[in-house]
């Protein structure tokens, strides 16, 4: 595992954290030119968390949801059924980033008919895949964990299974959690996870209700997945070459990272997989190339980036508006080998679950 990759000089700012919104990874190198707390000291935990000078904030950024904002969807947890004669696998299903949106999430999920009014899983054997991004700017992040914990043992009791893939906010809540203001080497400066939380949508309900199960079974995610010739990862980005040449590899080795606790490890981990847009412009499907010749499968299936930014309906370079998200569903790119699942629900776009496979 390469250690530190990426570090670049010390430069007379900090990288809190500017690396980690977007659009900050457009090119997917370099920090803010300016930094909401100069120096070295992290920031207090109850300090306002300023953009960088010159920043506006416009209707393009990712926006942060207050638990009131939306209504609440309670699931009460259910019987699990034994399972029904299993005759070979069942279709394949992906849900992009959820941010916290339980409510948005219930209501994709029962529009493909995997759970039920009462938010019971009742597809037999259907298989289902999240690929990270639980937590952080929607309203309740812990709910969609607790959902996803649920309906796992409901689908293995059918006959089916439901996974998830570990995703950057995962390693920025668990990171958060852990090692709060204990400052890392960004690379550019001092920054700490609890400071990155927060400018990223960390949501202290989400905090107060984090116990050490959620700890634990973000801590076991896999990294990345093959299913059906699809490769399944959470980042738009090659950065998981630097951990390994097989998908058991950097599993391995992603979990290995998490489970020596080290906050400069960790960090590093987070910072590489908060990387995005390998595979959008020139070079992007030599890129996509890159991954399925190591790793396997025919197309790549990825979260994290929202699809009005691959798009370029919001947050163009001349930073005018065209019109707002419009996202219809999944988006293939980078010549039919990429597949974009994040539809931008944390800015009024779309919660995706989609079937695979994808027609071209």
């Amino acid at each position: 595992m390469t250690q530190g990759a990426g570090q670049g000089p010390e430069v007379e700012r900090t990288a809190t954290l500017r690396d980690f919104r977007v659009p900050a990874y457009v090119h997917e190198t370099g920090p803010y030119d300016h930094s909401a707390h100069p120096g070295n000291a992290a920031p207090p935990l109850d300090a306002p968390l300023d953009p960088p000078d010159g920043y506006t904030p416009t209707q393009r950024d990712l926006p942060v949801i207050n638990r009131g904002d939306t209504l609440q969807v309670t699931v009460d947890p259910a019987p699990v059924q034994a399972a029904p004669a299993a005759t070979g696998p069942g279709p394949l299903f992906v849900v992009g980033d959820v941010h916290g949106y339980l409510d948005e999430l219930v209501a994709a999920l029962q529009d493909k008919g995997l759970i039920d009014a009462a938010g019971r899983w009742c597809a037999g054997t259907a298989r289902l895949w999240f690929l990270g991004d639980f937590t952080d700017r929607g309203p309740d992040g812990i709910g969609v964990i607790d959902l996803v914990m649920r309906l796992s043992a409901e689908a293995a009791a059918a006959g089916g299974y439901c996974k998830a893939l570990m995703g950057n906010h995962e390693l920025l809540l668990l990171g958060a959690k852990r090692f709060g203001d204990t400052p890392v080497n960004s690379g550019a400066g001092t920054a700490t996870f609890q400071a990155a939380w927060l400018l990223n949508g960390g949501q202290k309900y989400d905090m107060d209700r984090l116990q050490d199960h959620h700890l634990q079974w973000m801590a076991r995610l896999d990294a990345m997945e093959a299913v059906d010739g699809h490769l399944l990862v959470h980042s738009d980005t090659t950065a998981y070459l630097d951990y390994g040449d097989s998908i058991e590899a950097v599993n391995d080795t992603v979990r290995e990272t998490i489970t020596r606790n080290d906050a400069d490890e960790v960090w590093d981990l987070f910072r590489k997989f908060t990387k995005r847009f390998s595979f959008r412009d020139e070079g992007g499907a030599d890129a996509v190339r890159s991954l399925l010749d190591t790793y396997g499968g025919t197309r790549i299936v990825h979260g994290h980036s929202p699809i009005p930014y691959l798009l370029g309906d919001v947050g163009s370079e001349d930073g005018e508006d065209n019109g707002g998200p419009r996202v219809e569903g999944p988006h293939l790119y980078a010549e039919g080998l990429a597949i974009a699942m994040d539809g931008g629900v944390t800015m009024a776009g779309k919660l995706l679950v989609q079937q695979l496979p994808l027609d071209s």
